[in-house]
């Protein structure tokens, strides 16, 4: 084994010059894999923990504190007849460990909750008075600025602003209203059949041509709805409609109305069955909104009542998020209380972990139940 002589620098050495980061094994491949420079990037303001993201992923990246100090060193030229000698450049105590994490974007839900994009916003643009101009300006939230404020990798970030139905408008991104989606939804289907469209190759340019006519719907935002619920063929100018994102959002635009308010399963299927048109009826499932709307008997008929209790409105933070959900309910079967928790955990064994610390299980003849667990 070879020798070498530590040396201490004859200069004060800054401390903390160093970190030592231990990679995860699929982040390890990807680095050693990659042709060109892997995309990764430090995010996090002053109040923020630090997240590492790569193109497509998040890591929180963790402190660990070291049993034994690490010595970063310099090697110094050779000495003719002497020992190998290196210079101490740094001791470090801890190790920055990287684990996965769901990406945090709660932010943008505050940034982007006055910029709501209604029904009607399409002569939004008539005011051009100098405070109108700077109060636009000051009030625009780009991508670019998604990108960056937000602790999350690019991959989810465009993943996020499809699923929260976020349009870009003049740059600037803008939050669809529920209602003006429903609306905009139950234009497509029924001009689909009015205009004998295809649902899996209709013509882009008749759709927004008539719903922009007919009913004063932008274009652009005709075309980024057809994006987030299909896919647009740009060379021959035909959408293919996801039917089964295309009903649950009808069906979650009716349950939506029913927060205080329940209503019984049979009339919600038929106003959802009527909605979405006899072409599609058989599509309707409750499956399809599962994590959105709660159950309970109806004391009057056989028929059970839905609420809508949608998992996009609870806290993001693991021990807000199962308050609210046993402060709705004392206990949760298992089948109904881990679509709520989804949104919240990486993967399954990072669900069973936030279960085990936060809820108790309990089993009895109907099955597998989850109570609060005791402060």
């Amino acid at each position: 084994m070879p020798e070498v002589e530590i040396r201490f620098p004859a200069d004060q050495v800054c401390s903390g010059s160093f970190r030592l980061l231990e990679l995860p094994p699929d982040l390890c491949r990807l680095i050693e894999s990659s042709v060109d420079d892997p995309s990764l990037m430090i995010k996090g303001g002053p109040e923020d923990d630090a997240v590492l993201c790569t193109s497509d992923k998040t890591y929180n990246i963790r402190s660990v504190t070291l049993s034994n100090s690490v010595l970063v060193v310099s090697p110094v030229p050779h000495i003719d007849g002497g020992e190998d000698q290196v210079i101490i450049q740094d001791s470090l105590n801890e190790l920055l460990e990287l684990v996965p994490a769901v990406p945090k974007l709660h932010r943008m839900n505050v940034m982007l909750q006055e910029h709501e994009w209604e029904e009607g916003y399409e002569e939004e643009d008539e005011d051009e008075s100098l405070e109108g101009i700077f109060k636009a300006k000051r009030k625009r939230f780009t991508l670019e600025d998604a990108q960056i404020e937000l602790q999350a990798s690019e991959q989810e970030i465009a993943q996020a602003l499809k699923e929260k139905h976020m349009l870009i408008i003049d740059g600037a991104l803008r939050p669809l209203s529920p209602t003006y989606l429903h609306k905009i939804l139950e234009l497509l289907l029924m001009h689909l059949v009015s205009l004998s469209q295809l649902h899996d190759a209709a013509s882009v340019l008749e759709l927004s041509r008539s719903l922009e006519y007919e009913h004063e719907v932008r274009r652009e935002v005709t075309l980024q709805v057809m994006r987030w619920f299909g896919e647009v063929d740009v060379a021959d100018e035909r959408w293919k409609m996801d039917v089964e994102k295309v009903v649950r959002q009808v069906g979650l635009g009716i349950l939506c109305q029913h927060k205080t308010d329940p209503i019984s399963e049979d009339e919600f299927i038929a106003k959802w069955n009527t909605a979405v048109g006899d072409t599609f009826a058989s599509h309707t499932s409750l499956k399809l909104l599962t994590g959105n709307y709660l159950c309970a008997p109806s004391p009057f008929s056989t028929s059970t009542k839905l609420s809508y209790f949608p998992c996009a409105e609870l806290p993001t933070d693991p021990a807000m998020r199962f308050a609210d959900l046993f402060l709705t309910r004392e206990r949760w079967k298992a089948e109904e209380i881990v679509p709520y928790l989804s949104d919240i955990a990486v993967d399954t064994k990072d669900l069973d972990k936030l279960l085990l610390k936060y809820a108790r299980a309990l089993t009895d003849k109907e099955g597998l139940w989850f109570t609060a667990r005791a402060r």
